[in-house]
């Protein structure tokens, strides 16, 4: 799914308009009456809405809200600036609403003196993807006062004072949401942990926008979303194990062992034909015995002095490596002599990190997994999430590599500059031992022939998926990165399901 600009958008929506051909305010009520079919279904336990409309045509949603909410039996009270400037469909829906007698309409100073019962619904229609300055002045004021009050809160196509694309300055007063009905597109902003805290739950909601003018628009970025139904290969009833690769998980010291079976584990589930351990021998009997299918390679004592290098195979580096003097030393030279796309995580990173210079060591078209902070060490300080990711599609562009962002949206970079957004997951995955398990998957696909970008794209989205899995059984609280590998199956019958569909 694509992630367009706000000007994109209203160029969208203008299209729409003269091509489908449809009048804009019909477009409004079509955009109102998807909003107020998800509150009639979802909040139907409510009675009371108030609803807060600005000028604009965010505020023309609102109004036409108010009216469908009112006609299926809904308590409605109106706040606006009735003596406001609207938009010429705003003008249309207010004009419309100031004649049914059952819905009240008040200023929006009034809202200080109005009593928000446990029954009350807030839904925000003051600003849309057209706002172009932080908010000001008594509406300011105004998003400030609702967000101090604790009844559920909806925002319409995004929160009040966020902007569509780029980050608020500081101080700015967002309205805080509950749950967020964004109009056919997802907005970036609700991407990144400073912004999109702000909008709570998303739900994209289909306004029949032109498909025509949605392909054409350009942009480099996605939400992975259906597109993993297109990369994801259903097995040959006559393949075997050579079919699918082998895979080579180097990790593991003393003390860490556990995050190299996690790894293989991971790898083995994930589907890899053949999966080796390289590591040091501390670690041979437990990953002989939590990991029996996996193949062990010894590699050192108490940690890893040698790596051997394997043409046919793809290694994960990383998991539980540490950071040990002849373990960085044997890790660089065998960078330096090896070529193939590989996947970099957690101690691997770290390594290169301390080494000033080696991050050009990294071979083409690998695939590297930092947390921000392992980012920082690898590129430096950045002063936000957007400038991170700038600061990627720069380096990943250098380096010809796939930086992937591990965040609450992880964020998939390519050398070409075009960001996925990852859109699974969940809190469960906030424990050690996550991204050991999402390294196993990425090396696993490497190894059944996957291209790079496939692998980082199916690879972030099946991890998070498998933790929405594993978290419905288990909670968020209490899942663990086990939890999470037993789950893959469950995935893979979901991934199934979807490419047979299809066919």
């Amino acid at each position: 799914m694509k992630i367009l600009t706000a000007k994109q958008i209203q160029d969208c929506d203008q299209y729409t308009i003269k091509n489908e051909p449809v009048a804009s305010i019909h477009l409004m009520e079509r955009a109102a009456q998807a909003c107020v079919d998800w509150i009639s279904e979802n909040c139907n336990h409510h009675r009371n809405f108030a609803i807060f409309c600005g000028t604009g045509n965010n505020g023309g949603d609102g109004f036409a809200i108010a009216k469908m909410l009112y006609l299926k039996g809904f308590d409605i009270d109106v706040f606006t600036n009735c003596k406001g400037k609207f938009s010429p469909d705003a003008h249309v829906n207010f004009k419309a609403l100031k004649e049914i007698s059952g819905i009240t309409l008040r200023d929006f100073k009034d809202a200080a003196g109005y009593r928000f019962d446990n029954r009350t619904v807030i839904i925000d229609a003051i600003f849309g993807t057209g706002l172009s300055r932080p908010a000001e002045g008594d509406v300011r004021n105004l998003i400030a006062m609702l967000n101090d009050k604790t009844n559920l809160k909806i925002s319409i196509d995004l929160p009040s004072g966020l902007f569509a694309d780029h980050i608020f300055s500081d101080g700015s007063t967002v309205f805080k949401a509950d749950y967020t009905l964004s109009l056919q597109f997802w907005k970036k902003t609700f991407l990144h942990p400073e912004t999109g805290k702000y909008t709570g739950k998303v739900h994209i909601l289909d306004i029949r926008i032109s498909d025509d003018c949605i392909a054409e628009a350009r942009t480099d970025d996605f939400v992975i979303h259906d597109m993993v139904k297109n990369i994801f290969r259903l097995r040959d009833d006559f393949s075997h194990k050579g079919t699918y690769g082998k895979a080579i998980i180097a990790g593991g010291s003393y003390g860490k062992i556990g995050a190299a079976v996690l790894a293989a584990r991971s790898c083995l589930r994930s589907g890899a034909g053949l999966t080796f351990v390289s590591a040091p021998k501390c670690g041979y009997e437990i990953i002989q015995t939590a990991a029996p299918e996996a193949l062990f390679l010894e590699a050192g004592t108490d940690y890893i002095d040698r790596f051997g290098p394997d043409e046919k195979a793809v290694f994960g580096i990383g998991p539980g490596l540490g950071t040990h003097e002849k373990t960085a030393e044997s890790f660089l030279l065998f960078l330096r002599t090896y070529s193939r796309p590989l996947v970099l995580d957690a101690d691997a990173l770290n390594i290169i990190s301390e080494h000033p210079g080696s991050v050009e060591l990294i071979p083409e078209k690998s695939l590297i997994t930092p947390h921000p902070k392992e980012f920082e060490r690898l590129f430096g300080k950045t002063e936000n999430s957007f400038e991170r990711l700038q600061l990627a599609k720069t380096k990943a562009w250098e380096l010809n590599v796939y930086i992937i962002l591990k965040d609450h949206h992880t964020q998939v970079v390519t050398p070409e500059g075009k960001v996925f957004y990852n859109i699974t997951g969940n809190a469960g995955l906030a424990k050690g031992g996550s991204g050991d398990i999402l390294t196993g998957i990425l090396t696993s696909l490497l190894a059944q022939q996957y291209t790079e970008e496939q692998a980082a794209i199916l690879g972030v989205w099946f991890h998070g998926r498998a933790a929405e899995y594993a978290s419905e059984r288990c909670s968020k609280e209490s899942v663990l990165p086990t939890d999470v590998i037993e789950a893959f199956g469950n995935v893979f019958e979901e991934l199934n399901h979807k490419v047979k569909r299809m066919l």
